[in-house]
């Protein structure tokens, strides 16, 4: 009964999410008219910082409760899955066109800081510690880090007002604009969380263990309004908000959601993670990165590779 009952509020959760997203799509779209500054800066702030809401959320719950690994792995399955499922599915859908500003500046932060959570963790491998941790300090590291992506996105917006002389009118004007975002984002959230907890008692009703279900389910989970956000987006046109979205969603991913909680309760020690999952979060911080600056876009080529190395890296996350 209970598995059925989960099974009704994930198609529930399902159907918030895609109409939420379609609306808070909308809405960012129309602020950054009213505002006159560009999608990709929108994409970068509004709609990453608030479909990673989920996933600030779930670490803090999981770390305060003690869960470790399901902190780590909300945020490193969450990286990995914006990338390689959620970019490589947009692309197939329609080719996503990446600016030289993005191929030069937001995608090489966006690969720096995957690496310097990879350089933190990694204790055994790169310093002989006896066990993988993610201390206060390298939490305070990550934070400093973000204070230099939050100064770029200031630096962004002086730009953008300053270049920007169009006359064309927004589709809304902005208090509607904020509205459809507040709408939006609140059926995003909504729909999520009824995935997540849907999902989480159909695995653990299965079997499956925390390390699986952390880099699946609440990964997956958490990632969906990503997912959704990026695909209207890409369906829509708004190529920008797409690209901006996935970058500004992994950034703050790493810099917040797992900084933030590490800084506030301390050092994590994860238990069940392997080095296959840090390699594969910069493996896919540097693809996007290949793909873009090669050439200028990720085409449905491109998107269903990023679908393949997907699937081969999360069979092995189920077999091993």
């Amino acid at each position: 009964m209970q598995v059925f009952l989960s099974i009704i509020l994930l198609i529930v959760g399902f159907v918030a999410l895609i109409k939420g997203a379609d609306v808070f799509v909308d809405g960012a779209s129309s602020t950054a008219e009213n505002f006159k500054v560009s999608k990709i800066l929108i994409g970068l702030t509004i709609i990453a910082f608030g479909t990673s809401a989920p996933e600030f959320a779930v670490s803090l719950s999981a770390i305060a409760s003690g869960s470790t690994d399901m902190v780590l792995g909300n945020v490193i399955g969450s990286c990995i899955l914006n990338i390689l499922l959620i970019l490589g599915i947009a692309a197939i859908i329609h080719p996503i066109k990446i600016s030289d500003d993005t191929v030069k500046k937001e995608l090489p932060l966006c690969m720096l800081i995957s690496v310097l959570l990879a350089v933190l963790i990694l204790d055994v491998f790169l310093a002989g510690g006896e066990t993988n941790q993610i201390t206060r300090s390298d939490a305070i590291v990550i934070l400093l880090f973000f204070s230099v992506f939050l100064y770029y996105l200031i630096t962004l917006a002086r730009k953008n007002r300053q270049e920007d002389s169009s006359t064309s009118q927004p589709k809304y004007h902005l208090g509607k604009s904020l509205i459809f975002i507040a709408i939006g984002l609140a059926g995003i959230i909504l729909g999520s969380e009824l995935v997540v907890s849907s999902v989480t008692t159909i695995a653990e009703a299965i079997g499956f263990s925390e390390r699986v279900i952390a880099l699946t389910v609440i990964a997956f989970g958490t990632s969906l309004p990503e997912l959704v956000t990026t695909v209207v987006a890409a369906r829509k046109g708004e190529q920008d908000l797409a690209v901006g979205n996935i970058i500004g969603s992994n950034i703050f991913n790493i810099c917040v959601v797992l900084g933030v909680p590490v800084a506030l309760f301390g050092t994590i020690t994860p238990i069940g993670f392997q080095t296959l999952d840090i390699i594969m979060l910069v493996a896919s911080a540097i693809l996007i990165f290949l793909f873009s600056i090669t050439t200028k876009k990720i085409n449905r080529i491109g998107g269903a590779t990023m679908l393949i190395v997907f699937c081969i890296y999360y069979g092995i996350v189920l077999l091993v």
